[in-house]
């Protein structure tokens, strides 16, 4: 089941990212202001040349760059009196690093040169999508590191629009994750979604777990792994052992997800030395013990519910039998904001220094030219 982040050097086709183009180049999406500055410098016929360079502030795992580059490919350019659309990639010098590099505080990820009326109005845009991507993909690398080497799961979709899976998948794949829940998530390197039985299909088999999962292992696809929910009846370890029992070898897991204000029932009689509620430590181990007890040493263990760097970690210590982690909310925490910038700008045929007080040109040898 293990997955591999693309190769550094092949980045996404622009095509395949399905960008409203024609209202980028109209500026829908842009911060009024950068609106008017394309406004004015094409009503005064002024093209000033210039070099802007895009940074953030803090250590990261970069991700939108492809989606960035891809927005002035086909949105850069100006609108003509007659309504048609002028293309100005060809007329951009373009710089970038890739998706999946880290990048420290302040070092700049992206240089665009050329005639500033061609892309002042698509700073908002390149600017929104670098942010959202870095935020996820650095979160979802720092849980793939704590889980060491176990299989991380990217389940956040229902914590956020629908409209931002494709891109925030993506962040996840270039960063270590196993596998995503949507197939809109894995879209943009032609995979599709995993899951387990949920909850919804166990009640509306009148909550019998073991009659949900053989329904599911009947009418799914015989590819897909049969995963458990197992925690419906807040018995989790008798729950597995009869999802087990019934499916034998064609269960591959079973996952754990019991609510932080519940005490599953292999717990009650042995509290007092440790925090008992949601899916803990005592309550894994229970459960792969009666599974190996019983002869179902093949079913997998995945825990779900709350589960960020530091709770990864207090399993990881402990060296709890987890197989795979699925990790929600906590991939969108964070701020990892994109600045804009200009640093250059053409002087009597030269680029010459030219920026605000504190932002002044830094080069950046790591940068590809994009063609």
């Amino acid at each position: 089941m293990a997955t591999q982040a693309p190769p550094r050097h092949k980045r996404l086709d622009p095509q395949i990212l399905n960008l409203p183009v024609e209202k980028m180049r109209d500026g829908y999406y842009s911060d009024t202001y950068f609106n008017r500055v394309r406004q004015i410098l094409q009503a005064d016929d002024h093209h000033p040349r210039v070099l802007m360079q895009v940074f953030q502030k803090k250590h990261a795992v970069l991700c939108g760059i492809d989606e960035a580059i891809a927005i002035l490919k086909l949105c850069s350019g100006r609108r003509n009196a007659d309504g048609s659309w002028t293309d100005g990639w060809p007329q951009l010098d373009v710089r970038a690093l890739y998706d999946g590099d880290r990048i420290a505080p302040y070092e700049v990820v992206m240089t665009i040169e050329g005639d500033y009326g061609l892309f002042a109005h698509l700073e908002t845009d390149y600017l929104g999508v670098l942010t959202r991507r870095t935020k996820v993909a650095t979160n979802t690398s720092a849980v793939v590191a704590a889980a060491n080497g176990k299989n991380v799961l990217f389940f956040p979709a229902r914590f956020d629009h629908h409209l931002v899976q494709t891109g925030d998948g993506y962040a996840a794949y270039v960063s270590g994750a196993l596998g995503v829940s949507t197939d809109a998530q894995a879209e943009w390197w032609g995979s599709r979604g995993i899951g387990t039985v949920p909850h919804g299909l166990i009640a509306a088999y009148n909550g019998d777990t073991v009659l949900a999962t053989a329904k599911f292992a009947e009418f799914v696809d015989p590819s897909v792994n049969v995963i458990a929910l197992v925690d419906f009846d807040n018995d989790c370890v008798n729950t597995s052992i009869a999802v087990a029992a019934r499916l034998g070898r064609r269960l591959w897991g079973v996952r754990l997800d019991t609510s932080e204000t519940l005490v599953d029932k292999s717990l009650w009689n042995s509290m007092g030395t440790f925090k008992p509620t949601g899916v803990n430590p005592e309550l894994v181990l229970n459960v792969r013990r009666a599974l190996d007890d019983a002869g179902y040493g093949w079913v997998k263990i995945i825990v779900s519910g709350g589960f960020d760097v530091a709770k990864i970690n207090q399993f990881e210590d402990r060296k709890i039998p987890v197989d795979a982690y699925a990790v929600g909310s906590a991939l969108f925490r964070g701020i990892y904001d994109f600045t804009a910038d200009i640093a250059l700008a053409e002087k009597d045929g030269k680029m010459v220094a030219c920026h605000k007080v504190g932002r002044p040109y830094r080069p950046n040898p790591r940068l590809e030219k994009l063609s």
